[in-house]
């Protein structure tokens, strides 16, 4: 990971000034963040940078707010001094920029150092893959992008020949805008990487910033591992795309290594989690070991699915859930069947339906995804958390995909009348008995019995109220109770046999 120090003396050779530093120089770095377009979503990191900041207190302020240790804004000599006294203040370092200093050339270069030094830390990182972008731009004479095969940013030049607003948003983003990706996909750019090797031309479009790109396919064997994207007004020179297509051979190679690395530790996480999730009587043990918090812990199981390609999505979602080392992320995960499992710590379900909601935004736009989180538990409980989960992500699964993920703390009686449904279709509840008899007769004679007797037990007895849900007088309600008594014996006035009907009635469903 990159240290303050570090950064102060890097950005100093771009125009960067240190106004104040109340915290240590050795401070260590591990993100960069800025302040959102809307309100609705906080952001919180290492670095601020004040994007759009009309003044240095606002700047101080919005970095207060995110927790940051450092903020970066814009500002001429006459603002060092008042910058240094609120900096202090609020004990937030101020790295005050040079006015002529574009974000898009400095934000890119924050970026690099922060999330280079983190990745590299963590033993996946890409300083190597950073290098190999500096090298190909001065092959090929424009600024160099790498990608995944979800078109995320896994590296890039530091080399602005030729950038424009669409490389901008996308090394901010860490992933290509949705709507430049769609331009992409409809003009079979990706149909183009998945089928050929030879490096292919996209023209410039003024709408979405782009000046033009050429891009050529990362591939193992028959596998896409990625793309290499240079920025450039035309087509390369057959030179320059040979250079450009044998830096894509040598950025596979250390995408291959990279999925060695983390393979293998997805590999031991998998199985102390799985560990976990089926039930060892060293739980504690396994928990520690996997670095989780002796606190309350949930199970989160997931489901993805992209149309017909369900198993791909499902491992999308198994690589962002485990992207990043062990203390960069919360949860420990593994696959079984066809849900990924992720243990969580926190007692609030609403923290599992952030980590779910962080998930989704990760992954495509076209994947869907379905959730449940199981209850509350200790590690040697999570098995009991597990079917929890299970069960309430059947019932995200029944419902729209994009309502929020159930919890099983605030779902158990759904859970419940669940069960019984399943008890009801293995021939485990009677098949006769009053509801049974008042549904036959509603069917031969069109009457309402059923839905009468189900408002009179919701609303416990109280005929205005059971009126009231069906529309009726409530001396309609009595005439029917009446009328339903010659056709089953309802024994109203018996605590237990109300129960039961209340029972048979949740487990058919609502007539």
């Amino acid at each position: 990971m990159i240290s303050l120090d570090r950064l102060v003396n890097v950005l100093g050779g771009y125009g960067v000034r240190l106004a104040c530093c109340p915290i240590s120089r050795s401070t260590e770095l591990r993100s960069v963040v800025m302040r959102e377009a809307t309100d609705s979503q906080a952001v919180a990191g290492d670095v601020f940078l004040a994007v759009g900041a009309e003044s240095v207190p606002a700047a101080v302020e919005w970095a207060v707010g995110a927790r940051a240790g450092v903020v970066l804004v814009h500002g001429d000599d006459d603002v060092v001094g008042p910058a240094a006294a609120l900096g202090r203040t609020a004990g937030v370092a101020v790295l005050v920029i040079d006015p002529r200093v574009p974000w898009s050339q400095l934000a890119g270069v924050v970026y690099g150092l922060v999330l280079e030094g983190r990745e590299t830390e963590s033993g996946r990182g890409p300083t190597d893959l950073f290098a190999l972008a500096d090298s190909l731009a001065d092959a090929v004479g424009g600024a160099v992008t790498i990608e995944d095969r979800s078109s995320t940013v896994l590296a890039y030049s530091g080399s602005q020949q030729g950038a424009d607003q669409a490389r901008l948003e996308t090394i901010l983003g860490r992933q290509v805008p949705d709507g430049l990706r769609a331009l992409f996909e409809d003009r079979g750019v990706f149909a183009h990487l998945v089928a050929l090797d030879e490096p292919l031309y996209v023209e410039h479009d003024r709408e979405h910033g782009l000046t033009g790109r050429m891009v050529v396919a990362v591939r193992a064997g028959r596998e896409l591992l990625g793309s290499v994207w240079v920025t450039c007004g035309g087509p390369l020179t057959d030179e320059r795309c040979a250079a450009l297509a044998d830096g894509a051979r040598t950025v596979a190679l250390h995408l291959l290594r990279w999925r060695a690395s983390a393979d293998l530790e997805r590999q031991v996480e998998s199985d102390l989690s799985i560990r976990l999730l089926e039930g060892t009587v060293d739980a504690a043990t396994v928990a520690s070991r996997l670095g989780l918090p002796r606190g309350p812990l949930r199970v989160v199981a997931v489901r993805a699915h992209i149309a017909a390609e369900r198993h791909a999505a499902l491992l999308l979602a198994f690589e962002r859930a485990t992207t990043g080392f062990g203390w960069s992320r919360p949860g420990r995960s593994t696959l079984a069947g066809t849900t990924l499992y992720t243990i969580l710590p926190g007692e609030q379900a609403g923290t599992a339906r952030q980590w779910v909601a962080a998930l989704r935004t990760a992954l495509p736009a076209q994947v869907e995804v379905t959730a449940g989180i199981g209850g509350t538990a200790s590690a040697t409980e999570l098995p009991a958390s597990r079917l929890e989960a299970d069960e309430c992500l059947a019932l995200h699964e029944a419902r729209a995909s994009d309502t929020p993920p159930p919890a099983y703390d605030e779902s158990w009686d759904d859970i419940l009348v669940q069960r019984m449904r399943a008890a009801a279709q293995a021939g485990r509840i009677p098949t006769r008995g009053p509801v049974a008899e008042l549904r036959r007769h509603d069917e031969a004679h069109a009457t309402s019995y059923v839905a009468t007797l189900r408002a009179w037990l919701e609303h416990q007895g109280d005929l205005t109220l059971a009126g009231d849900r069906l529309g009726v007088h409530p001396n309609t309600i009595r005439y029917r109770l009446r009328k339903m008594s010659e056709v089953a014996t309802l024994d109203l006035d018996d605590a237990r046999k109300r129960l039961a009907m209340i029972i048979d009635l949740a487990v058919a469903g609502q007539d």
